[in-house]
């Protein structure tokens, strides 16, 4: 049985989500079974159509809408931490089944602290051994730098978003 690595994807550039989709259609093209869960996200992103699709690659429930977290008020945020806490005991419950388990911006959920960095941990350190994690957000805590085995840092050098282009269905979302 081969030992499952921890993959770290973050930093302020285009492409950490599509990192981790990427290497979750790699792992489901070797027949091994995918799950992604994400976190201060809504269901409504063109790739989960396809990605629904794939057979291995299942995907976490998420609300159809979602407000972005600056915009939603104290009784949002309490909600979608209950939420957010859900989704990811779930996961956790079915890591045992999967070859490979994604947490797409579970970093930044850690850091606004919609998730407790101890619950990242506590799993991380206690995965099935076999279990290949894969984790994206905007910045990584020392902690989960310490655990992961690959860390890439995906840095924006020039965005069109910078010059009013806003994103574009199909290509940013």
């Amino acid at each position: 049985m081969q030992k499952g690595l921890i993959h770290v994807y973050y930093g302020d550039g285009k492409g950490k989500t599509t990192a981790a989709i990427g290497l979750g259609i790699r792992a489901c093209g070797n027949d091994m079974k995918v799950h992604l869960v994400q976190f201060l996200k809504a269901n409504d992103s063109c790739e989960l159509v396809t990605l629904r699709k794939i057979r291995n690659f299942s995907l976490g429930d998420a609300p159809c809408s979602l407000p972005f977290w600056f915009n939603m008020n104290e009784r949002q945020k309490s909600d979608y931490r209950r939420y957010a806490a859900q989704l990811f005991e779930a996961a956790v419950k079915t890591a045992a089944s999967l070859d490979v388990l994604i947490l797409d911006e579970v970093l930044d959920a850690v850091n606004m602290e919609v998730l407790p960095e101890k619950s990242l941990l506590d799993f991380l350190d206690n995965k099935p051994e076999r279990l290949e994690v894969v984790l994206t957000g905007h910045s990584v805590a020392p902690s989960v730098e310490d655990r992961a085995d690959y860390i890439s840092y995906i840095k924006a050098e020039k965005h069109p978003f910078e010059h009013g282009q806003p994103a574009r269905k199909g290509i940013e979302f």
